[in-house]
This record gives C-alpha cells, sequence and structure tokens, in this order.
C-alpha cells in the first residue's frame, strides 16, 4: 500500500493530501530514510512523521484498505 494512503487509513494523518505534502516535505521517514508519498510499505516498517517539534514513531502491524475507527489504533503500534 502506497505511504500516504496508509497514513490517511490508519489515522495517523487525518487527509491524504496533508499526508502527501508531509511526505513532499521529507518529514516522514520509513525504515530510517526519507520516504516519498508513492513508497510502498508492508506489515514490519518502522514509520517516523514530524510533527512541528515533535516527532512520532510508530510500527505498521497490518495493512487493510479500509477501516472503521476503532480498529485504526490495531494497524500500528507507537514507539
Amino acid at each position: 500500500m502506497r505511504l500516504d494512503k496508509f497514513l490517511k487509513v490508519s489515522r495517523l494523518i487525518k487527509r491524504r493530501t496533508v499526508a502527501n505534502e508531509a511526505c513532499d516535505a521529507g518529514r516522514v521517514t520509513v525504515n530510517g530514510k526519507v520516504a516519498k508519498a508513492s513508497q510502498e510499505v508492508k506489515p514490519g516498517d518502522i514509520l517516523g512523521i514530524g510533527f512541528g517539534n515533535k516527532e512520532v514513531k510508530a510500527e505498521i502491524l497490518s495493512i487493510k484498505e479500509t477501516t472503521k475507527k476503532e480498529e485504526a489504533s490495531d494497524m500500528v503500534r507507537y514507539l
């Protein structure tokens, strides 16, 4: 699954366009490397997302095309 779509579906970032902009600005990393929005992600990858002066790290546990709000938190584990 594309990185920008995963960020939206997992609700780490609310909108896909915002996820796209974050990737273009170099604020998103996958396994320690700056990632483009089109990069494919898979379970086991470690995401780093910069929000202002705070960074969030999360591990991808599962990938689903769509999910309910309650189940979205099961897709990632915060580190």
